[in-house]
């Protein structure tokens, strides 16, 4: 199992949210081609989880898992002497050979690991979902995989994802008194909202905020009756405080409405290996408990994720093989 090589087809596999299919029967053919026992675990429409075993050992009690999808735009792949680039590159197609490449050395070695690459976590983490609703007997541990530069992450923050929404009443924009401006009353709510204090702690960081969308209004010569922003929030607890500060900051002037809660975690770790705290969310929190207790450990960083210029370095996704395997017997024992 040639890890680099693997990153790189996976890579040149378009799998934006959404179009998970062809990267997702492109693993399970070569999970079945290396003798896993492979099912497609339906997700959504034409969607599906790969999830694999070893024959030797059909219930381990540890699974590698991450995902399949990634943001837009893709971007093919491309490789230097030092490092693999194109969409996906980190985030987290090397992830998944290093997990697969992990999974076989260990199997020659006689320790069994489970495989379970999910759909949808750059969205709203429906293959996780779904996964918890269908887990494995047997599993103890989940090594979920995320570019944390192969450090175990001790803590992740969460996520609170909430559209604002400002209705107004039409009219033309030379007599403005006979109308009522939507985005007006959206400009207001979003600087009341950046004017929220947000919590911070020990060990996590603070609570961040990011006003990733906006638009409305129908030209620009009439008073607008509708406007629309979404608003992104990293949360270092479970967000209750916050999402009570949102109301009375926009006093019933605007609509909110939560698309995604995700509270932060405090995670596991190990001795003998680097840790880190990670400022993203994960399909951690949508496994739930039923796969056991989660680790979060992967190559590559976070820092070049979602960007034009995504890559791994392809020592790192060496590194990861032995860090995962390290991994896998410390556990066991």
């Amino acid at each position: 199992m040639d890890a680099v090589t693997l990153t790189r087809q996976l890579v040149d596999i378009e799998s934006i949210t959404g179009n998970e299919a062809p990267v997702g029967n492109y693993l399970y053919g070569e999970l079945c081609r290396l003798g896993y026992q492979t099912k497609k675990v339906p997700v959504e429409g034409d969607r599906f989880n790969v999830q694999a075993t070893a024959p030797e050992q059909p219930q381990p009690a540890i699974f590698f898992s991450t995902h399949m999808d990634t943001v837009p735009p893709f971007i093919p792949s491309s490789e230097d002497a030092g490092r693999i680039s194109g969409r996906g590159s980190c985030d987290a197609k090397g992830i998944i050979a290093a997990q697969v490449a992990a999974a076989e050395r260990l199997r020659k070695g006689g320790i069994y690991v489970g495989l379970l690459f999910v759909a949808g976590e750059e969205r709203d983490s429906l293959g996780a979902q779904v996964a918890n609703e269908n887990p494995s007997p047997g599993c103890r541990f989940l090594v979920n995989g995320e570019p944390t530069e192969n450090h175990i992450a001790l803590a992740s923050k969460g996520t609170l994802r909430v559209e604002v929404t400002a209705k107004g009443r039409m009219a033309h924009s030379a007599y403005p008194e006979l109308g009522e401006s939507a985005i007006d009353k959206l400009i207001v709510a979003l600087t009341r909202l950046r004017a929220m204090p947000l919590p911070s702690t020990d060990g996590i960081g603070p609570c961040t905020f990011n006003i990733g969308l906006i638009e409305g209004g129908r030209a620009p010569n009439v008073i607008p009756d509708h406007a629309s922003a979404e608003v992104f929030i990293r949360l270092i607890d479970d967000g209750a405080a916050t999402r009570a500060a949102m109301k009375a900051a926009v006093n019933g002037k605007v609509e909110l409405n939560e698309v995604l809660v995700v509270p932060a975690l405090h995670l596991g770790s190990l001795p003998g290996f680097e840790t880190t705290v990670v400022a993203f969310t994960t399909d951690i929190p949508s496994f739930g408990d039923s796969w056991g207790r989660p680790y979060l450990l992967g190559p590559g960083t976070i820092h070049v994720a979602h960007t034009s210029e995504e890559r791994i370095p392809k020592n790192e996704i060496l590194e990861a093989i032995q860090i995962y395997k390290r991994m896998v017997k410390q556990l066991l024992q």
